[in-house]
């Protein structure tokens, strides 16, 4: 039964809410290490799906999947000792929503029906947003409607994408379900012309909630007051959920011959968002914000890649697994240094490496797997972007991509230098505490290994979805 996979953390989070602090944080840990076994026993295959015309196991679903699962199970070993130094009121509402939250966010891996994918990507904006808002103060209740208005709107113009993909189902005489297996065998006999508009909807609605320019404007508000566990679900996770309906959908479109309309869309919103991140980094003012900026950056990266096809598609897989841990590792360090310097403003910190030693060494750890240097995955990833885009003659994004790429790398390595090395008014060291720092190492240590050794099972998954959506060697 696939379903158990995201009923389990539903049924918990609705529990959640009415428990006390100690039990509700344990539930949180509890419900992340079920969960992350259940995505293995789904790994290996010995679950079906009981509605399999809405549920489904993909390859790219698998991979989002143990991705949501590792970095729950460790972000909450991190949130149970975060809650204990933080002033959060309402923590049950808290926790709760993150258990919720969870189950929205595999409710999306496993969706196969295109109106359920829907129904799961509106679901975990609902979830999500009692996250945003839980110091309760004025930017973040701002922020909170910025992203539930925005995102609504995008999510509404993914209804309508959607909608009309069904158009072109009754104009080609096409009697399937609406499932993006179904459609993408019998993509060849759908009409071009509704599929074609059906994909734009669906890119600029799913792509508000992947944070793409120009719909990106709820992000950095978002990121920046949501707490630091919060953040790094948002970034390192919500935004994988919404990639999902894109990349089904582009790989309807390959399969209908259609792959140079999506693809080039993909590649100038992809470049839209680089360009627009590199100009907002170089000038940021507050670290949560300068990471919120860099995901828009690098799901910019996964568009282009997608886009690209080829060993560009590969690359910007590569790019989502290692995205989401190198950032869910800085967004949790980020809450560490919250803590430490009681600020968002970068002007406020400084000297990292002696304050904060070991949070220091996650953050600039971070930084260089963020930046995309060896010996990182998204290095890798780029490279082959980069790669893939000469191969089929894509020189000019190419060059954008590139210059872009030294930009960014510029404006960060300034910021992140003047946190970690500059003077500071004290070098008293803050406590730090094993659970608040080990977390961020196992991530940062996961994306090195995946960088020399990837399991088989892994990188045939990766491989398949590729394959499945045109990306061929």
């Amino acid at each position: 039964m696939v379903e158990i996979v995201f009923l389990i953390p539903f049924l918990t989070g609705v529990v959640a809410f009415f428990l006390p602090r100690r039990p509700g944080r344990l539930l949180l840990v509890l419900t992340g290490a079920v969960h992350l076994i259940l995505s293995l026993i789904l790994w290996a295959g010995w679950l079906e799906p009981v509605f399999p015309a809405y549920f489904a196991v993909t390859p790219e679903g698998l991979l989002s999947l143990i991705v949501i699962s590792l970095l729950f199970f460790l972000i909450s070993i991190y949130t149970t000792a975060y809650l204990k130094k933080s002033d959060i009121r309402s923590e049950n509402i808290f926790t709760g929503s993150m258990l919720l939250f969870l189950s929205t966010m595999t409710m999306v891996t496993l969706s196969d029906h295109i109106m359920v994918m829907w129904i799961a990507i509106e679901a975990t904006t609902l979830a999500s947003a009692p996250l945003i808002f839980t110091h309760r103060s004025a930017a973040s209740l701002e922020a909170t409607w910025k992203y539930v208005l925005v995102c609504s709107v995008g999510i509404a113009l993914a209804l309508l994408g959607s909608v009309l993909i069904t158009f072109a189902m009754d104009i080609g005489g096409v009697d399937v379900p609406v499932s993006f297996s179904a459609l993408t065998t019998a993509a060849r006999q759908l009409d071009p012309l509704w599929l074609k508009a059906g994909f734009v909807f669906i890119l600029v609605g799913y792509g508000t909630k992947m944070g793409l320019a120009p719909m990106h404007t709820w992000l950095p508000d978002a990121h920046g007051e949501a707490p630091s566990p919060a953040s790094a679900l948002l970034s390192g996770v919500l935004l994988n959920c919404a990639y999902l309906g894109i990349f089904k959908t582009h790989k309807i479109m390959i399969a209908a011959g259609l792959e140079s309309f999506s693809g080039t869309i993909l590649m100038v919103f992809g470049l839209m968002s680089i360009l627009a991140a590199a100009t907002f980094i170089l000038k940021q003012t507050e670290y949560k914000r300068l990471l919120a900026y860099s995901s828009i950056e690098n799901m910019g990266i996964i568009a282009f890649g997608t886009g690209v096809g080829g060993l560009g598609a590969y690359g910007a897989m590569l790019c989502l697994i290692h995205h989401s841990l190198i950032k869910s590792s800085l967004f949790l360090t980020s809450g560490n240094i919250l803590l430490g310097f009681g600020s968002r403003l970068i002007e406020d910190t400084g000297s990292l490496v002696r304050r904060m030693p070991r949070t220091f060494i996650a953050f600039f750890c971070g930084f260089v797997g963020i930046s995309g240097l060896p010996p990182f995955g998204i290095f890798i990833g780029e490279l082959l972007i980069i790669m893939g885009a000469f191969r089929n003659g894509h020189y000019v994004g190419a060059g954008i991509f590139i210059f872009s790429m030294c930009v960014i790398f510029a404006g960060f390595a300034n910021h992140a230098l003047k946190i970690s090395f500059e003077g500071y008014r004290t070098t008293v060291r803050m406590e730090e505490s094993a659970s608040m720092v080990w977390p961020q190492y196992v991530l940062l240590l996961t994306s090195l290994l995946l960088c020399f050794w990837i399991p088989d099972i892994f990188s045939r998954a990766i491989t398949q979805a590729i394959t499945a959506s045109g990306g061929v060697f």
